[in-house]
């Protein structure tokens, strides 16, 4: 027959005669200082012996009489007694009540020595070496049971998977935005991120809101050149890749020759504008017409010979072929036909006095960067992943430029929405060059399989293992991906220990088990406000999720959230849009009355066509002449 272990019985008695020996000790104390504190009171009229014991003897005994002072004290005692208790007995409650049904884990989990890499302590010797004296890192959220605060560091990537409504934009994108100390970029298919955070990373500088397709108020005060990273073929495929990468949908189907051949025709395209000064839009104007023989030209006059061949080639294909090409890169470059997307990459009409966007000097700046698109039906995501990719590789030419190969202020990219808005195709081969750059990556991804949308799945898992950061808050049931988290998280040993007895003798045995620390089915219903971070060098943990109401930057998000009510409000009592003020804008003049960029010599316009930034009419020069 199967009983309660020996070990376990003596346990049980052990606490039974320690709590009872506790208990008369606390009994003849409370005693003592009654009789001591009664006796005070009335004068002193008794002989109280100094031993607490032999008080209690004299009170049992009658040598000691009790006293009204002594019931007054007692009953003072008994009403502290009674409010300590019932504090404790509030605080327990309330503990009991913040706990979750997987926090048991936590205890076979990573903690104290175990993640000490992500300790604040190692989280400020970093920034400390890095020249960030006074910024930590990153809240990741603070260890279940022992409350210790862990960071991720100033070299960490991340990759953060949450289902929907799983807290990651208050626990992860908030908090990381509001903690940035240098640039920061955003994508995202929501406005509550910039309402949140927005007038406080005006404290810093200059604010940039990308919102072609309308997610937020703002409107289109200033604008962007694609072509202004387009200095050369390999930059101009790169453009198109973008195009490619956001345009299609998750799941699509490529076709073995169209597709490679309408990303060749458009990455002709995208360089003989950039080439011939063009706005980028005209590239949609010669997808419109196969027979326009423009491009060809300009491809020509700049030494691009070859490309020219390649352009002209698709053109003199049979009518068939030459279509499906040419359907293919419309497709690819169809929110360049938008108007709502035109105003924000175009320059305008002359004289229009909107700053144009700098991406390469964005990188070293402390300024932020909000691009917003939705996915769908005249997204704007190819625009949104074409501008993240020009500031991100941009600002890694600036740190590869320094004697340390980092920027001297790291800058952070939120990618919330990434595989929505922002499908950077070969961002699984940059991610752990751009963290040794100090350009830290937040990818958010609602699933596993979201990812593998974008990316494939060996992708993913490329993308999975260059991160020094995997923070999963819940809400997603995929069974393989929480089977894989599940044994990356691993097992716990418990040991189940019998007494049998057979013909009145003992028989005592111990098997030892394993079992998995959190289940699929607990990963799958992980309890908003927990989450388990997997980092290098340290064991998972179980974390419980900071919200920014809870953070260092508390005041300012509340305060950012009203101005931005307060601005929707005026924008709707006066019929228009909310545009913000001239400093959200971007709009900084000098005493001259212009922007730094018309003092800086910017591109120019001549009608509806703009001239190519300096940058790209330097490097066509140079091409040129090397080619001559």
């Amino acid at each position: 027959m199967e009983r309660t272990t020996a070990r376990k019985r003596i346990r049980t008695r052990a606490l039974v005669i320690g709590g009872s020996v506790v208990a008369v000790a606390g009994a003849v104390a409370a005693t003592n200082l009654v009789v001591r504190l009664g006796e005070h009171l009335s004068g002193g009229t008794q002989a109280v012996p100094a031993d607490p014991v032999a008080t209690v003897l004299d009170l049992v005994r009658g040598s000691i009489g009790w006293t009204g002072a002594m019931t007054l004290v007692l009953a003072g005692l008994l009403v502290v007694l009674a409010g300590l208790g019932a504090l404790t007995l509030w605080v327990l409650r309330r503990r009991r009540a913040r706990r979750t049904r997987v926090d048991y884990a936590a205890r076979h989990m990573g903690r104290g020595d175990d993640v000490k890499a992500l300790s604040r302590t190692a989280a400020a010797a970093t920034s400390a070496r890095l020249g960030l004296r006074g910024n930590d890192g990153l809240l990741l959220g603070e260890t279940v049971g022992r409350r210790e605060p862990l960071y991720a560091g100033w070299e960490d990537m991340w990759v953060v998977i949450a289902g929907p409504r799983t807290g990651k934009s208050t626990s992860v994108a908030i908090p990381s935005i509001a903690a940035a100390p240098g640039a920061v970029v955003v994508t995202s298919n929501k406005p509550d991120v910039v309402h949140a955070t927005r007038h406080l990373r005006l404290a810093r500088g200059r604010v940039w809101v990308f919102n072609p397709q309308r997610v937020s108020t703002d409107t289109a005060t200033w604008w962007w050149n694609p072509l202004s990273s387009v200095v050369d073929d390999v930059s101009a495929a790169e453009l198109a890749a973008h195009f490619a990468n956001g345009s299609r949908q998750p799941g699509a189907q490529t076709d073995a020759f169209f597709d490679p051949a309408g990303r060749d025709l458009l990455t002709g395209l995208l360089l003989a504008a950039a080439a011939g000064g063009e706005p980028i839009t005209r590239v949609s104007t010669w997808l419109s017409d196969p027979e326009d023989r423009e491009p060809v030209g300009y491809l020509r006059e700049h030494g691009w010979d070859t490309w020219a061949e390649t352009v002209q080639g698709v053109i003199s294909s049979p009518d068939k072929q030459r279509g499906g090409v040419y359907g293919t890169a419309q497709q690819m470059a169809a929110c360049l036909a938008n108007s709502h997307v035109r105003e924000w990459i175009t320059p305008g009409d002359p004289g229009d006095g909107r700053p144009e966007f700098d991406h390469r000097a964005f990188g070293s700046s402390t300024d932020t960067l909000y691009s917003l698109s939705r996915e769908g039906a005249g997204s704007a995501g190819p625009i949104v992943l074409a501008l993240t990719a020009a500031v991100a590789q941009a600002a890694e030419r600036a740190a590869s430029e320094r004697a340390s190969g980092r920027l001297a202020i790291p800058m952070v990219a939120v990618l919330d929405e990434a595989a929505n808005v922002c499908r950077w195709g070969a961002l699984p081969d940059l991610y752990s060059h751009f963290g040794s750059r100090g350009i830290i990556i937040q990818t958010i991804l609602q699933s596993w399989s979201q990812g593998c949308e974008v990316w494939t799945e060996p992708g993913m898992n490329k993308l999975w293992s260059a991160s020094n950061i995997k923070l999963y808050i819940g809400g997603v049931a995929e069974t393989q991906f929480l089977e894989q988290l599940s044994q990356t998280i691993g097992d716990r040993e418990f040991r189940t220990e019998t007494v049998t007895r057979s013909q009145g003798d003992p028989s005592f045995a111990v098997q030892t088990s394993t079992d998995r620390i959190l289940t699929v089915s607990e990963l799958a219903a992980l309890p908003r406000g927990r989450a388990v971070v997997v980092a290098s060098g340290s064991r998972p943990a179980l974390l419980r999720t900071v919200p920014w109401w809870q953070g260092d930057h508390a005041t300012a998000i509340r305060a950012s959230i009203a101005a931005a009510e307060q601005a929707e409000r005026t924008a709707a009592s006066n019929g228009m849009h909310a545009v913000g003020t001239d400093a959200q804008r971007g709009d900084h003049r000098g005493s001259d009355g212009r922007r730094p960029e018309q003092r800086s010599g910017g591109g120019t316009v001549h009608g509806d066509r703009a001239a190519a930034p300096d940058v790209v009419a330097g490097a066509r020069t140079t091409l040129t002449e090397r080619r001559a």
